[in-house]
Formats: structure tokens, sequence, C-alpha cells
């Protein structure tokens, strides 16, 4: 009977020994299941990677390339100083009253004359509100869009500088455009 009695001893704690053991076990089995489940995250992020090495950069070099605008683009305000009947609506419109409207009554016509006109691009949010509403279409907005000075002073354009055209960035040879430098790849 004693040895019965030690190997029923052995066998209970041979028992409580794998026992013990069925923890580490199955925590080893968690861990390969979290190493395999990160190596495919792993995997999937590589692959989204690669996917982005085919495609073709979105910056440019600014100063020497430049984007061409799209044609609803709201830029600065060109102006027609002769074509304007001094009628206020653009400053009526405007959500900051921006435009500066000086015009004078003419008793001989019986009509306003426009004296002096002004917009600050300062404060202008670009809206185009001003050039929606326009009933003789006298304003415009183009595709200018480099309006940084070093006075804030300069900003405040009057009819003068609003009636200037801007160069458009397609016929300024000096800068490649980033259509341009696309044709050329594809050719």
């Amino acid at each position: 009977m004693t040895w019965f009695k030690q190997e029923k001893e052995t066998n209970i704690k041979l028992f409580i020994d794998i026992h013990d053991m069925f923890p580490m076990v199955t925590g080893f089995m968690n861990y390969g299941h979290q190493t395999v489940r990160a190596a495919r995250y792993i995997g999937q992020g590589f692959m989204i990677t690669l996917s982005h090495a085919n495609r073709l950069p979105v910056t440019i070099q600014y100063p020497y390339e430049k984007l061409i605008t799209s044609e609803r683009f709201r830029g600065r305000i060109h102006f027609e100083f002769d074509k304007c009947i001094a009628c206020e609506v653009c400053v009526r419109v405007c959500p900051i009253d921006l435009p500066v409207v000086d015009w004078k009554f003419e008793t001989d016509i019986r009509k306003k004359r426009l004296l002096y006109y002004s917009i600050d691009f300062e404060i202008c949010i670009f809206c185009g509100n001003c050039v929606e509403y326009c009933p003789t279409n006298c304003l415009s907005m183009t595709e200018e869009y480099e309006l940084s000075t070093y006075d804030r002073h300069e900003l405040n354009y009057n009819q003068i500088a609003l009636g200037r055209l801007p160069m458009s960035v397609i016929d300024d040879y000096t800068i490649r455009t980033v259509l341009n430098s696309i044709q050329r790849k594809t050719q």
C-alpha cells in the first residue's frame, strides 16, 4: 500500500505541476496570437505605404513652379472704372462693408459720377459677393493670389491698382507650371 500511496501522491503532484503550467502554456499561445496579429497590422501598414510610393508628388517647388488655379478661383478683385455706375451694391452685399465708393451727383446729366473706389485686401475675405451682385459686371475675380507685402497699407488698392490686369500663370515663361511639367513627363 505504501507503494500505491506513493504513486498516487506522485500522480497528484504531476497533475498539480501540469495544472500550474497550464496558465503559462496559454500565456505562450496568447503571446503567439498577439505576435501574429501585430505582424499582420504592420504588414497592412507597410502595404499602404508601398501603394503611395508610385504616386506623383503633391508638393511643388513654389517660387519656380506654380499651380494653375481653377476656373472659379477667387483671387484679387479686378475693377473696371468705366463700367461702374456708383450704385454701391457691392458695399451693401459685402459682409464687412469693405469697398469704399466716393461719387458725386451730376445735376446736369442726373447721374452719379464715380470719383474714387478702393478695396482693402487686408480685410477682404474674398467671398465674391461684390462680383456676383454687380449689375454692370465691372468687378471680376482674377487668379492672382500673391498679395503679401511688408507694409499692410500697401494692401489698400485704389481704382488704378484694381484696374491693373494680373499676368497669367500660364503665360509667364519664367515659371514652370505643374500642368506643363506633367505634360513633359507623359511625352
